[in-house]
């Protein structure tokens, strides 16, 4: 039988399934070794390192994200692309967290074209440089955020593992101490993220198209 020829594509994405099921703390080269049925030392044929590995797996994350037809209107394009990351980040939120940590970054010229083409959609917006810097990090500052708040809850990691955070909150917010936020309690634990990112990202949209 002959063995498969490896490449960087096939080690990432047995790096990506690795890490979807088994999270970034378990990654390791040999343990992605004995995924790919290969030595250890092979990987690095293709990956220079653990670093360059998580870059990749970043750049993966990136790279899926449909590249819209330049001549579609600009606000149709900004919301695809959004859309598209936050979909992604769902789907890896392990490494979306790696991502956000500033661990890794989207090293690759597919990932590239991602980030060129949000940028040229808010340029045609009509912002100048400057607004549309700041528009992109608005953007991918709430396409980060929905995914993080939908994968963690709401208010991040619990604060006693035995106990949801969530649940904690109920427990401990009270009309006495917290009135507000026992007042919206209910709305906040049953939120639904993904409609929280539509209209946030229709909020950002519509005041874009009036800068």
């Amino acid at each position: 039988m002959v063995r498969e020829t490896l490449t960087r594509e096939k080690v990432l994405d047995a790096a990506l399934a690795f890490v979807d099921q088994h999270g970034m703390a378990a990654l390791s080269m040999r343990k992605l070794a004995a995924e790919l049925g290969v030595e250890a030392m092979s990987l690095y044929n293709h990956v220079r390192n653990k670093g360059d590995l998580l870059d990749g797996l970043v750049a993966r994350m990136f790279e899926a994200v449909p590249v819209p037809d330049p001549a579609a209107p600009w606000d149709v394009r900004v919301r695809g692309l959004a859309e598209g990351l936050y979909a992604q980040f769902r789907r890896h939120p392990a490494v979306l967290r790696t991502l956000v940590a500033d661990e890794a970054n989207p090293r690759s010229p597919g990932a590239l074209k991602v980030i060129d083409s949000m940028l040229g959609a808010l340029l045609d917006a009509g912002l100048d440089d400057t607004e549309a810097v700041r528009a992109y990090r608005s953007l991918t500052g709430l396409t980060f955020g929905a995914a993080l708040t939908e994968e963690t809850g709401l208010a991040g990691a619990p604060l006693d593992r035995a106990e949801p955070v969530d649940d904690w909150f109920r427990r401990m917010a009270t009309p006495s101490e917290t009135p507000h936020l026992h007042r919206l309690l209910p709305v906040l634990t049953d939120a639904d993220c993904r409609q929280d990112f539509e209209a946030q990202l229709n909020l950002l949209v519509s005041a874009l198209g009036k800068a």
